[in-house]
């Protein structure tokens, strides 16, 4: 079984990007993927900040990203790009710490006019981090995002059919790279 890892990047607790990426997560343990998930907003700001690779939490969070075959990057859109705890964490691996790596990239905004920062900002970054391939991310609307009361989310179903899509194709790629 292909061990995957959700790094989401909202600095805000009880973010929609958060519940995003349980709810990603979720669908894909119901693949038969394991899943495990780090929230960069939970480790320690002094030594991301001060880039202490060496602490526990971070030694821990970035080991994770290595065991893993696959990695869902989320994070809101801020100032037309990923978020600044993102970029700490990302700047932590190392160079080419999403080497043979399947990635998929989720963002999140309050306007559609955010849409490109996806593949303007995000996606560079993660093919310079070495990944083998990341599939078609989503950017998905805040709004969308419909928490529930005692957890989850519910989504359009337009947006639903969407999200299932881009899953299916992450899934996939990560099953036909397996051997790799």
């Amino acid at each position: 079984m292909s061990l995957i890892v959700t790094v989401t990047g909202s600095p805000s607790a009880g973010s929609r990007t958060a519940q995003l990426t349980d709810h990603v997560a979720a669908n894909l343990r119901a693949r038969g993927f394991e899943v495990e998930g780090i929230n960069v907003r939970d480790l320690p700001p002094a030594d991301l900040l001060h880039a202490n690779a060496e602490s526990k939490p971070l030694a821990h969070a970035i080991g994770l990203v290595e065991r893993a075959r696959g990695v869902v990057i989320a994070s809101p859109v801020y100032k037309a790009s990923y978020t600044g705890i993102l970029k700490a964490f990302l700047d932590l691996l190392p160079q080419f710490g999403l080497g043979g790596k399947i990635v998929l990239p989720l963002m999140t905004g309050g306007t559609t006019a955010h849409v490109l920062a996806l593949d303007y900002a995000l996606r560079p970054v993660l093919l310079t981090l070495g990944a083998l391939h990341v599939v078609t991310g989503l950017f998905l609307l805040d709004k969308s995002i419909l928490p529930r009361t005692g957890g989850g989310v519910d989504l359009d179903a337009d947006l639903q059919v969407r999200l299932d899509a881009v899953l299916a194709d992450f899934a996939a790629s990560l099953r036909r790279h397996s051997d790799l």
